[in-house]
């Protein structure tokens, strides 16, 4: 018997609407269903066991795409984003039909894209005091009104000491979020990089930069107290001295569609993207 996890925005509705005409299809198709909220969908039991999921399928949007990397995290589970109206990065383009959700999950119709993901470490006075890991970014910010100080390094080697308002380092999976919005590139998912940019710098040089995923990159914070953040949702504070050590992590997460597409079609759909008129427009 194979089993599917459904994660449910909690306050959507469609999705929860959703969630239910998916649980009935999957129950006659003999699934087990499991849900982060099964007091929302009809049929589905609390996760006891992640082992035991072989699916998940998300219904919202890209943050609860993030709160579904968080539960599966380590585990070799495949991520479907099901959009229920807001274009995501992470989701599909067009919204299936329950039924062909259950059937491309039958048949193991789905297409996978492994996704790069970051680690962290925060090391004050000698010991590591806090680990974390991001799908999409670790943001450094100032946690009041004054700059922050920072002190970057790459490879074991010092790159410049800004005053700034704080520092990104994202995946490409965020390259298209809050990197995105701090003026840094389009990152396409199958390029293994890392994007890397400060915040408001005060400083000639502070053009966002494209790192290979295998460096080391270390940021030193002179400033009295700043805060770390993972993909806006795991946060903790910092003081003067900490160093943040940004690395690869061995672990990927595995993303999946049902509707083969590529990157270039998402960017197209989330931005509206003007290609009317282009001599392939029948693709």
């Amino acid at each position: 018997m194979s089993s599917v996890l459904l994660v449910v925005h909690p306050t959507r509705s469609s999705a929860a609407k959703f969630a239910n005409e998916l649980a009935a299809k999957f129950v006659a198709a003999n699934f087990e269903i499991f849900s982060n909220y099964p007091d929302l969908v009809s049929g589905a039991r609390e996760i006891s066991s992640i082992a035991e999921l072989d699916w998940a399928i998300v219904l919202g949007g890209d943050g609860t795409i993030l709160r579904a990397a968080e539960i599966l995290r380590g585990h070799e589970v495949p991520i479907i984003g099901i959009n229920l109206g807001n274009v995501g990065f992470m989701a599909e383009i067009v919204q299936p039909s329950a039924e062909e959700i259950v059937s491309a999950l039958i048949k193991g119709a789905i297409h996978g894209e492994p996704r790069l993901v970051l680690k962290y470490e925060v090391h004050r006075a000698g010991n590591i005091v806090t680990t974390g890991w991001a799908l999409n970014e670790v943001a450094i910010d100032r946690s009041s009104m004054q700059m922050l100080e920072l002190f970057l390094q790459i490879d074991g080697r010092p790159l410049s000491k800004w005053g700034c308002d704080g520092i990104i380092c994202a995946t490409p999976t965020g390259s298209t979020a809050y990197a995105f919005s701090a003026g840094g590139p389009v990152v396409w998912p199958e390029v293994n990089a890392l994007v890397l940019l400060p915040l408001a710098a005060h400083a000639l040089f502070s053009r966002p930069m494209v790192v290979s995923p295998d460096s080391e990159i270390v940021v030193d914070l002179e400033s009295e107290a700043a805060s770390i953040s993972a993909d806006g949702l795991r946060q903790f504070p910092l003081i003067a001295g900490d160093r943040i050590v940004l690395t690869k992590e061995d672990e990927e997460i595995q993303l999946a569609y049902i509707n083969e597409s590529n990157f270039t079609d998402r960017l197209v759909a989330k931005f509206k993207l003007p290609i009317k008129g282009w001599r392939g427009e029948n693709f």
